[in-house]
């Protein structure tokens, strides 16, 4: 049964990094991909902490605290599950140069960019419609850049999701 759904996210992954070399997806996901990393959601975060109104720094602070704790179960998840990256696995991967070299099982790019977002669209539920698809072309990016399966993508998604979840209701209530 594993084989059959790592063959399934195989070829899921090889039908979306074939499009590497195209230059507008090349340029779009090489840009979108950073609205997860550290730096982008460190910086937004911490700037909506002194930026936001007084009514809206508790999602402010909310959207920080999903950030902080989300990073403690992907490391976790990382060692529990060490999965070299699919560049290194699946022949033919495109990839950029200077790849990231840990494991690829969650997806941390993805992860904090669904928990800064989740505690937002909680609050204000049309914002969906803009950070939802943001979220997931962040974790289409990692799979374009030869990064992340396709299930590094969901679970990262998923982690970003509760955590998000959790950070908002524990402290909005």
């Amino acid at each position: 049964m594993f084989h059959v759904f790592y063959g399934f996210e195989c070829r899921i992954f090889q039908k979306v990094n074939r499009h590497f070399d195209k230059k507008l997806l090349n340029l779009f996901f090489r840009a979108i991909t950073h609205l997860g990393g550290a730096k982008f959601t460190i910086i937004s975060t911490f700037l909506l902490l002194i930026l936001s109104p007084r009514e809206t720094r508790l999602i402010a602070i909310s959207s920080a605290v999903a950030l902080s704790a989300s990073h403690i179960p992907v490391q976790i998840v990382k060692q529990m599950f060490p999965r070299k990256r699919p560049y290194l696995m699946i022949e033919k991967t495109k990839f950029p140069d200077n790849p990231l070299q840990d494991h690829s099982f969650p997806s941390g790019h993805t992860t904090a960019i669904f928990a800064v977002v989740t505690p937002f669209i909680i609050f204000v539920p049309p914002l969906a419609f803009v950070f939802i698809p943001l979220a997931i072309c962040v974790g289409v990016s990692r799979i374009y850049l030869g990064l992340h399966y396709p299930s590094d993508v969901f679970v990262g998604g998923i982690l970003g999701s509760l955590t998000g979840i959790l950070s908002y209701y524990i402290l909005y209530f």
